[in-house]
């Protein structure tokens, strides 16, 4: 069921146009990545879809709603967390979820809330004296309190260390294992790693690639890495000619062999054939990391 649809998507700012011709759709109960580089338009086509700003063209529904002419129905079925918020420093966290649950008909249990995102001792902290990963933690939960249907999540994880950060992948798993679909704004290949059922690649404004994290990687043909130190004579053209492979270069002692598809095996097979025992056996896999760069030109 799509819970998302983006068709023909158009947004200018003055003279510039900041998204042109976008399209995609979000499944119910997935968790669907936004990447790109710094002013793609991946913050501008998350606030069409929230109802923060209206689009100059195409069409955008969210839950059967259009958000420009009908954000306060909406408002009530969506979660936010913005990229950058604040609340009033002497507001305290129980305080806060308090108020924001009032905004709800049915919200979630606050002291519930508390204790998924690991804010129960912060209850009576005011949000002025929260470090930045609790700062972070809160806004999450602010965005979930009102149990959407549909959350928005503007760079989850940033202010939080790498535990933190995994700790809130394993809860945003838990958000959409009960059924609420996830939107994901990331600059962080990892986490969308991790997380992402689907995703697009927004770059210039357009949608320039889209799939799961596998098929993105897979789609680049981004080589796979194998390096290591051979303790014999080794003729660097038998690993050249191979099919698979793509460039061989030895470095300080160091053999570095780069290629698609069954590489890894052609090359072991090759050394196991010349009798050839190799030391610091290394193989480098592809990664999101390497097919971002590629689909976005090398400008992460």
């Amino acid at each position: 069921m799509t819970i998302i649809s983006v068709e023909d998507l158009t947004k200018r700012y003055g003279d510039r146009t900041v998204l042109d011709g976008v399209s995609f759709s979000v499944r119910q109960g997935e968790i669907f990545g936004l990447l790109g580089p710094n002013g793609a338009g991946k913050t501008t086509t998350v606030e069409c879809l929230e109802g923060m700003r209206t689009p100059d063209a195409g069409t955008v529904r969210v839950l059967g709603l259009d958000p420009a002419r009908q954000t306060r129905r909406l408002r009530r079925s969506v979660g936010i967390q913005l990229q950058e918020s604040q609340l009033q420093d002497a507001l305290r966290v129980g305080e806060a979820l308090e108020l924001y649950a009032s905004f709800h008909p049915r919200p979630r249990d606050t002291g519930e809330l508390l204790e998924q995102w690991g804010l129960a001792g912060q209850r009576r902290t005011r949000f002025g004296r929260l470090s930045g990963g609790q700062k972070q933690r809160l806004f999450i939960a602010l965005a979930l309190v009102g149990d959407p249907e549909v959350v928005f999540l503007d760079e989850l994880t940033t202010g939080l260390d790498p535990q933190g950060r995994r700790e809130t992948w394993d809860l945003v798993r838990d958000v959409r294992d009960s059924g609420v679909t996830v939107v994901l704004v990331s600059h962080l290949m990892d986490e969308v790693t991790a997380l992402c059922d689907r995703a697009a690649v927004l770059d210039g404004g357009r949608i320039v690639a889209e799939g799961t994290p596998a098929d993105l990687v897979a789609a680049t043909g981004t080589p796979v890495t194998v390096s290591f130190r051979p303790t014999a004579p080794l003729d660097l053209d038998l690993l050249a000619a191979l099919p698979s492979v793509e460039r061989v270069v030895s470095t300080g002692g160091t053999v570095e062999v780069s290629g698609a598809g069954p590489v890894v095996d052609e090359v072991t097979a090759t050394l196991a054939r010349g009798g050839i025992v190799v030391a610091g056996l290394r193989i480098r896999e592809r990664t999101l990391d390497d097919a971002y760069v590629r689909i976005t030109g090398g400008d992460a």
